[in-house]
C-alpha cells in the first residue's frame, strides 16, 4: 500500500516545523482523547444496560456540533485559531479531571454523565474549526492533500491505540484513569501549541457583517458548489445512518456479542485499524487527482461493511467488518475533507468547515437517538442494517453527479 514515493511525501511534510509542532503535540491527546472516550461509553452502559442511554449520551457529546459548528467556524474566520485552541484545551484539561475525580469517588451518575457529555460537546466546535484552520496555514498549498490525510491518520490511528490502551488500564486503574490520562495530554498539547509561530493577522471583521450573515454566506456558497454541496449531502446520509455505529459499539460488544469491555476495545480498534489505513492511503496519493470517485466509492462500501459487521454474532468477524468500515468511512471523510480545503479559499475555510464539522461530527447525533431508539425495540443489528439501506439510496443519488463534482473539486494549485 505504502510505495517509496508515497512515504516520501508522507515524511516530507514534517519537515514544517509548525505542521510538526502541531502534530507532535495534538497526536498524544488523541489517543487519550480516545481511551476518555471509550471510558465513558463503557460507563455508560455500566450504569444502563441500556442503548437508548448510550445514544443520549452520544447525542449530548454531537449534538452541540449542529448549533455551534457554523457559528465557530465563522469566529474562527475572524480571530488567532492558536489562542482558540489553547483555550479549548484547558477547558477539556478540566472537564477531564473532574469526570476523573468524581469517577474515583463513586459520585457519578448517568445524569451527571450526560452534564459532562454536553459540556465537551459545546467546547469541541471551537477546537475542531481551530484544527481546520490551523492545518492548511502550516504547510504550502500543494501538500493540502498529503497534510490533511497524516492529520486524519494521526487522529484514526488514536482510535486503534487508545481503545487498546483503554482495555488494558481499565481493569487495573478502572474506567476514571482514562480521564485522568487524558488532562495530562491536553496540558502538553497547550504547551506545544505555545511554542507555534503562525501568522494570522489578516483575521478581521468581514465587511461589518454579524457572524450570523457569516454563516448565511457560507451556506449558500455550499449549497450552488458543484461538488461540495453533493459530497456533503453524501456526507450527511453516512453520519446520520451509519456514523451512530460506533457510539453503539458497547452495546453490541455487551449484548450481540457478549464480550465486555475487552470486547469494546476490539470493536472499536478495528475500526480505527481500518480508518487509518485509508488515510495513510490517501496521504501517499498526494493529489486530489481521483479523489470524487474514492470518496464515493468509500460511501457504497461503507454501506456494505455494515451490512456484513450486523449480519454475524462471531466477534472475529466482526472485527474483520470493522476494519472495513473504518477503512470505508474514512476514504470517503478524509477525501471529502481534502477536497473541500483545498477548493476553498481562506477567507471562506472557517465556515465551510464549520458546516463540514456540522455534517461530520454533529449529525451522527441526530443518528444515535434515532437508531438507539429504534434498536431499543428492534434490536442493534435490524436498526443498522436498516440504515445501511438508507446510505445506500443516497450513494445512488451522487452517482449521476459524479462528473460534475470532479470537474468542481479536481483542482490543483500551487
Amino acid at each position: 500500500m505504502a510505495t517509496p514515493a508515497s512515504l516520501e511525501r508522507i515524511f516530507r511534510v514534517f519537515t514544517y516545523r509548525q505542521y510538526a509542532l502541531f502534530m507532535y503535540g495534538m497526536s498524544p491527546n488523541l489517543i487519550t482523547l480516545w481511551m476518555q472516550r471509550v471510558g465513558i461509553g463503557w460507563l455508560a452502559w455500566e450504569l444502563t444496560r441500556s442503548p437508548t442511554w448510550l445514544g443520549v449520551i452520544a447525542a449530548a457529546d454531537l449534538a452541540p456540533m449542529i448549533f455551534l459548528a457554523p457559528i465557530a467556524g465563522a469566529y474562527t474566520d475572524r480571530s488567532n485559531p492558536i489562542i482558540q485552541q489553547i483555550v479549548t484545551q484547558w477547558l477539556n484539561a478540566a472537564h477531564a479531571a473532574a469526570l476523573a475525580v468524581l469517577t474515583a469517588f463513586g459520585w457519578m451518575t448517568i445524569e451527571l454523565l450526560f452534564v459532562f457529555a454536553l459540556f465537551y460537546g459545546m467546547v469541541h466546535p471551537f477546537a475542531s474549526t481551530a484544527r481546520h484552520a490551523i492545518v492548511p496555514r502550516t504547510v504550502p498549498h500543494a501538500e493540502f492533500a498529503t497534510a490533511i490525510a497524516v492529520d486524519s491518520a494521526s487522529f484514526n490511528a488514536s482510535r486503534f491505540i487508545g481503545p487498546a490502551f483503554a482495555g488494558i488500564l481499565i481493569p487495573f486503574g478502572g474506567v476514571e484513569s482514562t480521564f485522568a490520562v487524558n488532562a495530562l495530554t491536553c496540558l502538553w498539547f497547550v504547551a506545544a501549541l505555545n511554542m507555534m509561530r503562525l501568522d494570522f493577522s489578516d483575521r478581521k471583521p468581514h465587511g461589518g457583517r454579524r457572524i450570523l450573515g457569516d454563516v448565511a454566506e457560507s451556506l449558500r456558497y455550499v449549497r450552488g458548489h458543484a461538488g461540495i454541496g453533493p459530497l456533503f449531502v453524501l456526507l450527511g446520509a453516512a453520519s446520520v445512518f451509519l456514523r451512530p455505529v460506533q457510539d453503539m459499539l458497547p452495546g453490541f460488544a455487551g449484548a450481540v456479542f457478549e464480550a465486555g469491555a475487552t470486547g469494546l476495545a476490539w470493536l472499536t480498534s478495528s475500526m480505527g485499524v481500518g480508518a487509518t489505513l485509508g488515510a495513510v492511503w490517501i496521504a501517499g496519493r498526494g493529489h486530489v487527482g481521483g479523489l470524487t470517485t474514492v470518496a464515493v466509492a468509500g460511501c457504497a462500501g461503507l454501506c456494505l461493511a455494515t451490512f456484513g459487521f450486523v449480519a454475524t454474532a462471531n466477534l472475529g468477524v466482526a472485527v474483520a467488518f470493522g476494519v472495513l468500515s473504518g477503512f470505508t468511512l474514512n476514504i470517503m471523510s478524509t477525501g471529502t475533507q481534502a477536497l473541500t480545503q483545498s477548493a476553498l479559499t481562506d477567507d471562506l475555510r472557517g465556515r465551510v468547515m464549520g458546516l463540514y464539522t456540522v455534517i461530520y461530527r454533529g449529525l451522527p447525533a441526530v443518528g444515535a437517538l434515532g437508531v438507539g431508539a429504534l434498536a431499543e425495540t428492534f434490536g442493534l443489528r435490524a436498526a443498522f442494517a436498516a440504515a445501511a439501506a438508507l446510505t445506500l439510496i443516497a450513494c445512488i443519488w451522487v452517482m449521476p453527479r459524479r462528473l460534475a463534482m470532479t470537474r468542481a473539486l479536481e483542482v490543483e494549485r500551487s
